[in-house]
């Protein structure tokens, strides 16, 4: 790649990733949201079930086995705030201000994608901090492993959110989207349950769930066991493909030529 079109696509998107993550957190109330109803589900959902829940492959409760489902929902929800800024500026007219300056579309997807993935994962990071009070040691490998593992789900659901976001016209058919696809995707990740007992049926939608990946490469990372699924380094794998993925497909989204309708 020639220097002046790395230019033309880093700076645009690290402009672009400061914005957003200032932005965010600038907005304490998402901050404490996209923090706390993870933690509060974690709290009351792994006190509840308490030790008459046993990890499948260990003696964990389930405040583990439920602790790296909620890291991944701490991930989810901000990607999810994040994103909802793409319809926020296409209302202002930033979106549109931009998709017509002369710089590469990939450069704004990157930038959008960077920028959440960024504040989930700091968030993420924030809430592994509360793993020794489930049980689970941390160690410097294990902390390694997990943010890599962290930092590549957060850029997976970040550029979905952005593929779902894009076409949008209000926050309201956002979030309806989001409760209709997105939070089944985490229910199905094995965040709540393991895949090894689920039914027939469900245990295929489970393995066809890139998000299932995700978890699993989570849950190897902190020590947990994973039944069920591929080995560590197939789940990472597949993780990352989904990052890709989803950052390509967006970028074809924001390539296309606008409507009357759309930027």
């Amino acid at each position: 790649m020639r220097p002046a079109r790395r230019s033309g696509l880093l700076l645009p998107a690290a402009t672009l990733w400061q914005r957003e993550t200032v932005r965010f957190l600038r907005q304490r109330n998402r901050v404490a949201g996209a923090l706390g109803t993870p933690l509060l589900f974690w709290i009351l959902l792994g006190s509840g079930y308490g030790s008459s829940f046993q990890s499948p492959g260990g003696n964990a409760g389930y405040l583990a086995y439920f602790f790296p489902g909620s890291l991944v929902l701490t991930l989810f929800f901000t990607a999810i705030y994040s994103t909802i800024s793409i319809i926020e500026d296409r209302r202002e007219g930033f979106l549109q201000a931009v998709l017509v300056a002369p710089i590469p579309r990939a450069a704004i997807i990157l930038g959008k994608v960077l920028g959440g993935a960024t504040v989930a994962l700091i968030q993420a990071l924030l809430f592994l901090l509360l793993a020794p009070t489930a049980g689970i040691p941390i160690t410097v490998a294990s902390f390694a492993a997990t943010t890599a593992s962290l930092a590549l789900i957060a850029l997976g659901l970040t550029g979905l959110g952005v593929i779902l976001a894009w076409r949008m016209e209000s926050t309201q058919g956002f979030h309806a989207v989001m409760n209709l696809v997105l939070m089944p995707m985490w229910m199905l990740s094995g965040a709540l349950f393991p895949i090894a007992g689920a039914a027939g049926w469900m245990g295929w939608v489970m393995r066809l769930n890139p998000l299932t990946y995700g978890v699993a490469s989570v849950r190897s990372a902190l020590g947990l066991p994973a039944p069920g699924l591929p080995s560590p380094p197939v789940t990472l794998a597949i993780t990352a493909a989904f990052g890709l993925l989803t950052f390509a497909a967006a970028t074809l989204l924001a390539g296309r030529r606008p409507s009357a309708a759309h930027p």
